[in-house]
């Protein structure tokens, strides 16, 4: 059911039966590598190119997630997912391997949770029985697509992110007494892409921070929700820079998110020493963070509601060589669980 313009309630409460997770070697020696499923000790990962590595970071996701569920990849109707590279070519050549039909979707790194609120539609609306939807980065592949090959060394300012190695997939289903006890997707707002100006590639946080912003509040609005109904707020890959800045904005609109309760997957991802400078970018950031480590918690009764946004940059690298300014967008997912 449309609420406003741009939510959606799921009364039929589509549910997440499984999630597989694989990262890098930046990932294994983070913060959170005991919630990864899958992590590899190079960038390589036993192929000839970054781009091969990348793409087999989501067939191993997706494996492991069906192994999870118990299903064959026979049984799933839809993958509806996407990457960061040209064309999102990792992510379809996966899709080749999986063979199911496939939705290929583009939100840079709002992409994780694009996905999830368009499967939920489809399960919600008696479209599908199953669909797998997820989605990836590889750091040095988007580095030297987007800036420079990290061969390079070159230098970073400290409002730069790091992008994360990874791939998160879950497989979504309908409620039934089976999956009663699984987290459920209870309402989406889809965002609407704005462009604040700012052109600086290596200031994604500050650039999507506008976007993030205007989705929390759209969200609060039309579902008639407010932080309070949440136990957590988080968002995908704003970083240092761009945090601050969403939580001024929605001060500035009368929102008053308690700092503890507004998390952000780039900040959580790795440790104070790794030089990530303002924190975790990439479509793996949200999709990694939250398909791993915030459904387990979920699972062990930390949170029972999460809105979840992801932010993402719709830039190119054409784009940035012809100086034109970065459009944004951020799309809100609700998670929760009974128990």
């Amino acid at each position: 059911m449309i609420v406003g313009k741009a939510s959606w309630f799921f009364e039929n409460e589509p549910v997440i039966i499984a999630t597989g997770v694989t990262g890098g070697p930046f990932e294994k020696n983070g913060k959170l590598a005991e919630d990864f499923d899958l992590l590899y000790d190079d960038l390589w990962m036993g192929e000839d190119s970054y781009e091969k590595a990348h793409r087999l970071l989501i067939d191993e996701a997706c494996r492991i997630a069906l192994e999870k569920a118990e299903l064959t990849k026979e049984q799933v109707n839809f993958m509806i997912a996407g990457d960061l590279i040209n064309q999102i070519t990792p992510t379809s050549f996966a899709a080749r391997s999986l063979a199911v039909p496939y939705f290929g979707i583009f939100g840079a790194c709002s992409t994780s949770m694009e996905g999830l609120a368009l499967a939920s539609f489809l399960i919600n609306g008696d479209g599908a029985d199953y669909i797998v939807t997820g989605s990836a980065s590889h750091n040095a592949a988007a580095e030297r697509q987007f800036r420079y090959p990290t061969e390079y060394g070159g230098q970073k300012p400290p409002t730069a992110q790091w992008t994360v190695t990874g791939a998160g997939y879950a497989i979504i289903a309908k409620q039934n007494e089976k999956y009663s006890e699984k987290p459920k997707i209870t309402a989406a707002t889809i965002g609407k892409v704005i462009d604040m100006g700012l052109s600086d590639p290596f200031n994604m946080g500050g650039a999507m921070a506008p976007a993030a912003a205007d989705t929390i509040e759209t969200h609060f609005e039309e579902t008639g929700r407010n932080h309070e109904y949440y136990d957590l707020i988080v968002t995908g890959d704003l970083g240092k820079i761009g945090r601050a800045t969403v939580l001024d904005l929605l001060h500035s609109k009368g929102i008053h998110i308690p700092e503890e309760k507004f998390l952000d997957c780039g900040l959580m991802l790795y440790k104070e020493e790794q030089p990530v400078q303002a924190g975790a970018s990439g479509a793996a950031s949200s999709a990694t963070v939250i398909y791993g480590h915030l459904l387990k918690q979920m699972n062990y009764g930390f949170y029972k509601k999460i809105l979840c946004v992801a932010t993402g940059a719709l830039l190119s690298p054409m784009t940035v060589q012809q100086k034109e300014t970065i459009p944004c967008i951020a799309h809100a997912v609700s998670i929760e669980k009974n128990s």
